[in-house]
């Protein structure tokens, strides 16, 4: 049986992370066709991955199939757009912007996108607990949120 350790402070693990770039086993890169990853720890508790994002890559909706997390910008301006669901009316998008240095936690039922917006490449630094193993992926239709696909990790990322 796995412990996992629920006082695991996930946006500190991010910034902790961010904090010592010369320790990454990999340097950040960029890709044209989609924002790329790179998975810089897996722990028994958490892991946590390197992302980047050139103007316009992003997400699409999606949940980290019961992780918690948080995400920090270790350099450009990413935007989260949150969903909220409620039993009167259709969901509904807020966004945040996040400039480098800024971080944000959230909970394991959290579904978002992230995108970048700005006009010049972003990198951030991701941290999950437990580990992903699934991502629901989301769209917003005409009677609420559906769902579009579940992906598995090792299969689809």
């Amino acid at each position: 049986m796995t412990v996992v350790d629920l006082s695991l402070d996930h946006l500190a693990t991010a910034t902790r992370y961010a904090a010592d770039p010369d320790a990454w086993p990999v340097a950040p890169r960029f890709t044209v066709g989609d924002r790329w990853y790179h998975r810089l720890a897996q722990e028994p508790d958490h892991e946590v991955w390197l992302l980047t994002w050139l103007p316009g890559q992003g997400t699409d909706l999606h949940d980290h199939g019961g992780s918690a997390g948080a995400f920090h910008v270790f350099s450009g301006t990413l935007t989260e757009d949150t969903v909220t669901t409620g039993p009167d009316g259709p969901p509904r998008i807020t966004a945040r912007e996040l400039g480098e240095g800024a971080g944000r936690r959230f909970g394991a039922r959290h579904i978002h996108r992230i995108t970048n917006r700005s006009g010049r490449p972003a990198i951030s630094i991701h941290a999950y607990g437990p580990a992903l193993t699934t991502m629901t992926r989301y769209r917003i239709g005409a009677a609420g949120l559906d769902v579009v696909t579940v992906e598995r990790a090792g299969a689809q990322w």
